[in-house]
């Protein structure tokens, strides 16, 4: 996991697909449409979206991981808590979706880290990360507009 300023992405050198993933990011508007966004193929993609946060006990919060694609999240407007836990620590809700690319998990406990993430902060989540987003920064909740670019770990030099 990688948590910066999307100003300092060039601090890590994991090769041509992150160059490519962050050339998207900086060139993105707040006002982007929300949709899929096709980067290179379908190794390299981004998903725009709005949601409203939420508690983290909520019956709705999903907590998931993914095995074949790093997601780079990041927040556009407003701001969002992410949860994060080690996958090896948590115990399966429903088995791995090869088709979806997504595992969850049962939740048990709050989280010991939890990144609080505004504009201009991303988040670089791999496979061991298990991660739940969409959680209140503060006691009251807001609609974040955020981005999610998910970069086959194939196409990365890790």
């Amino acid at each position: 996991m990688i948590v910066d300023q999307i100003a300092n992405w060039k601090s890590y050198s994991l090769g041509e697909a992150w160059e490519k993933a962050f050339s998207f990011l900086e060139n993105l508007s707040v006002d982007a449409e929300e949709k899929e966004y096709p980067i290179d193929g379908d190794e390299i993609f981004a998903r725009v979206m709005s949601y409203a946060t939420r508690e983290e006990i909520s019956p709705d919060a999903v907590l998931e991981a993914h095995r074949k694609y790093a997601d780079i999240q990041m927040a556009l407007v407003d701001s969002e808590r992410i949860a994060v836990y080690p996958t090896a620590s948590l115990e399966t809700k429903s088995p791995y979706d090869a088709e979806r690319d997504v595992e969850f998990f049962k939740y048990q406990e709050p989280a010991k880290l939890q990144l609080s993430m505004y504009p201009g902060t991303f988040a670089f989540l791999l496979p061991q990360d298990a991660h739940m987003p969409q959680l209140y920064v503060t006691e009251v909740g807001a609609v974040v507009k955020k981005v999610v670019v998910k970069i086959a770990l194939s196409r990365l030099e890790l």
